[in-house]
């Protein structure tokens, strides 16, 4: 089998199994087998939780060639429109990037500062939603295929410079930064908010559901599928509905009482934390891999910086 054999083949083998897809964006988007959705000139080509391929709107009319000129790293995949030379290049993952994380966001930080800077080496669209794309398997387009081995992103971020996302808290609120961004929106939320009555587990999840749809329609320019919103809102629910609990609540009442109120060692800030020891220790550790400061850590937990320091000292100790 050929290289473009190969990779069209990986493709269609990685398409979600009822992925959306159309020939017309006036005719709305429909649901359909693979089988069936991929003779469609559009197609869904990652799912709601995970993306193995990052795909990228460059309309330019020299499209399908220009990546070389900018230095950028060669697609795997790219399916060009024969009418303005306009192309969708597709780069393909060895290990794919899970945009809903479980209790720590920084692979999907990393990926989607990979992702940003790829997509400004291009050219590319930042409106592009990247929800579907130019389906490669579908004769309309003229499809060509570059790099034979999948990547990985260590390897495109050789490619490109990450210094502009060194540090940062907020991503850029377009591709893999809105599933980012709104993962730490939501999981700042949840740690307070799971705290003003402890529900039951369905009730949590339709709580954070709701407010994670808020966050999408009212933040992002280009929203989320309602697919990988849903997504992030389980991660969300299901960690700190795990982590946080109504038990270690009371327990730091009761010390909090036999305190008298007492304001922290740390540098004279009461905490508002409402969390035991143990799961205060939880949302600093899970917060600090998410590249968060000290001082913003304690702004969302509502404890004093030198106590977040004081959490972190003891673990490496």
């Amino acid at each position: 089998m050929n290289n473009s054999a190969q990779q069209l083949s990986l493709f269609e083998l990685r398409l979600p199994k009822k992925p959306y897809h159309t020939d017309e964006f006036a005719n709305g988007l429909a649901i359909a087998r693979a089988q069936n959705a991929i003779k469609s000139r559009y197609i869904q080509a990652n799912g709601p939780t995970h993306k193995y391929w990052l795909v990228f709107d460059v309309d330019k009319p020299n499209a399908s060639l220009d990546w070389y000129d900018s230095g950028a790293p060669a697609p795997n995949i790219i399916a060009t429109n024969r009418e303005n030379g306009h192309a969708h290049l597709i780069y393909g993952l060895e290990v794919s990037i899970r945009t809903a994380p479980d209790g720590r966001s920084a692979p999907l930080r990393y990926a989607a500062a990979v992702e940003s800077a790829l997509r400004e080496k291009l050219g590319a669209d930042i409106g592009y939603a990247g929800l579907i794309c130019k389906n490669p398997l579908n004769p309309h387009w003229q499809v060509s295929t570059w790099e034979p081995c999948l990547y990985n992103l260590d390897w495109l971020a050789d490619y490109v410079d990450l210094s502009a996302y060194s540090g940062r808290r907020r991503l850029p609120d377009y591709g893999l930064g809105r599933n980012c961004n709104l993962f730490d929106y939501l999981s700042t939320w949840a740690y307070k908010a799971i705290r003003q009555g402890w529900p039951e587990y369905e009730r949590w999840l339709e709580a954070c559901l709701t407010r994670a749809e808020g966050y999408n329609k009212k933040t992002f320019k280009e929203p989320l599928p309602q697919s990988e919103i849903k997504a992030t809102a389980k991660s969300v629910a299901r960690w700190t509905h795990k982590n946080f609990s109504a038990a270690g609540f009371s327990e730091w009442q009761a010390k909090q009482g036999a305190k008298g109120g007492k304001v922290s060692k740390g540098g004279g800030r009461p905490s508002n934390s409402k969390l035991d020891k143990k799961e205060l220790s939880k949302a600093i550790i899970n917060l600090k891999a998410q590249s968060y400061s000290n001082r913003d850590i304690a702004q969302d937990l509502g404890i004093s910086a030198s106590t977040v320091s004081l959490y972190l000292k003891s673990k490496l100790e």
